[in-house]
């Protein structure tokens, strides 16, 4: 979580949350301050989330059912979150374009997100060869959706780690180029 740079009153989403890890941590590190969204296709890991949540005493973290590969399947409002964790999802995704594209209607302007997925697949552990995002493809998503590249972190043996900003020139380019009459 220190890579992240979470800090009090922060709005974090976690697209395809899973088993909660990183939304159960960023809910923690900001001491019950600010909101956390777990967001899962998976109702069955959100309620284990929410269980897992409510014993801890983590009033901040809420958990929504939604699919971030749709047109505003996270629920959440434009424009309304600080920072998106998206871990082990990009491998997983029919339509790995539209994470990036959901992630950017729901960033603030200089909104920041981290993508953590497997490097590589390794003998059993992990997605199979054909399912893995090599790094350079997911960084090549998100820029083509307008985010800058950040900075890059050691996400442990398996995985790579990217942090990326939201550009502020990314915001309405739709009105930009409309003709008024």
């Amino acid at each position: 979580m220190e890579k992240f740079k979470l800090s009090s009153g922060m709005v974090v989403a976690d697209f395809g949350s899973g088993s909660g890890h990183y939304a159960l941590a960023a809910a923690k590190e900001l001491r019950g301050t600010g909101t956390v969204y777990a967001i899962d296709v998976q109702k069955d890991l959100l309620a284990a989330i929410k269980t897992e949540a409510e014993s801890k005493h983590l009033n901040n973290l809420e958990i929504i059912w939604g699919d971030v590969e749709n047109d505003k399947g996270s629920r959440l409002a434009d424009e309304s979150v600080d920072f998106v964790i998206i871990s082990n999802l990009l491998f997983q995704a029919q339509d790995k374009a539209a994470i990036a594209r959901e992630t950017k209607r729901v960033l603030k302007i200089g909104g920041m997100a981290a993508i953590i997925d497997w490097s590589d697949s390794f003998g059993g552990t992990g997605p199979t060869p054909n399912m893995v995002v090599p790094k350079s493809k997911a960084e090549e998503i998100f820029i083509t959706e307008d985010f800058k590249l950040e900075k890059e972190f050691d996400a442990g043996t398996h995985h790579y780690g990217m942090i990326f900003k939201k550009n502020s020139s990314s915001v309405n380019k739709s009105l930009n180029n409309s003709h008024f009459l």
